[in-house]
């Protein structure tokens, strides 16, 4: 792989909370069979691409999201029509229904989810991937997604590129960023977080590390009480910036709530998670933020 590839500090076993108990599994296994009867019929339905009305696809997302126990919240808006970059933090394999529930759109997704179960087959029909092991291919791929949104195509990126906990956040990757220049389209951010009924942060549902997905769907569909919070600012126009620089830092700040660059993880961020069966920490993921921060702060 890589080294200019970004990548978290985040691990299941030093981020991700414990969840459910053995009296949760007959409820988890309904849960699981749900969300793939669902994907299943997104995979039957994707031949027929655009004909099939944006609100039934968002509702579907929406469907996804709410068969494996999780509550959706989706707050702010209107969303632009037409050409449209929308970005986002990126905790979990949630995340990509939650957005597309947001707007319908091309997904930019790395080239190992075409052999994801299931799942790759649906993304295989509409995503736009990237080879991540191949740096000079990048250019390409921004040319790709600037015809897209040039053509009037709405396009979602996950520009931290890789999974964080939730807890602790990386920074935006400018490229992509070039592609909305390039075809004079808006930046959507939009900002995902999962918590408990209570209100508190959870981990639950991260997809981080060597996590593999099987285990992160069924921590999922064990755990209770648990709610995506999907929050929609205003959009960026790009006549307003005149680099991908700018605009990458004007979205970041808008989906990460963040004022300064450097910032890579707020200090009140950095706090315990409640312990799993363990009693691990989230200060772990601490140990190498200055390191990534200085890889992902780097130019693509």
């Amino acid at each position: 792989m890589s080294v200019w590839l970004p990548s978290a500090p985040c691990t299941p076993r030093a981020c991700v909370e414990a969840t459910g108990s053995a009296a949760a599994i007959p409820r988890a296994v309904v849960r699981l069979a749900a969300v793939v009867a669902l994907i299943l019929v997104g995979v039957v339905l994707s031949p027929l691409g655009g004909r099939i009305p944006a609100r039934a696809v968002r509702r579907w997302c929406r469907a996804v999201v709410r068969a494996a126990g999780v509550r959706v919240r989706i707050s702010g808006g209107p969303v632009p029509g037409g050409g449209l970059l929308l970005v986002a933090n990126h905790i979990s394999w949630l995340d990509i229904p939650l957005l597309a529930a947001v707007r319908p759109a091309r997904m930019l997704a790395k080239a190992e989810i075409r052999g994801w179960p299931v799942a790759g087959a649906l993304a295989a029909r509409g995503a736009l991937f990237i080879d991540r092991d191949r740096l000079r291919a990048l250019p390409e791929t921004v040319a790709c997604l600037a015809r897209a949104l040039r053509a009037g195509r709405a396009v979602a990126v996950f520009p931290e590129g890789s999974t964080w906990c939730g807890r602790a956040q990386g920074h935006f990757r400018r490229a992509v960023f070039q592609a909305a220049l390039d075809a004079g389209v808006p930046v959507q951010p939009v900002r995902i977080r999962y918590r408990h009924t209570g209100g508190a942060a959870s981990t639950a549902p991260a997809y981080v590390g060597d996590d593999s997905l099987l285990a992160s769907v069924w921590r999922v569909v064990v755990a209770r009480g648990l709610t995506a919070e999907v929050e929609v600012p205003p959009p960026l126009g790009t006549e307003h910036h005149t680099d991908r620089r700018t605009l990458a830092l004007a979205a970041e700040a808008r989906s990460l709530g963040r004022t300064r660059r450097t910032q890579a993880v707020a200090p009140d961020r950095l706090h315990p998670i409640v312990p799993g069966a363990a009693g691990h920490r989230l200060d772990a993921c601490a140990e190498g933020l200055p390191a990534i921060s200085r890889r992902v702060t780097k130019t693509a």
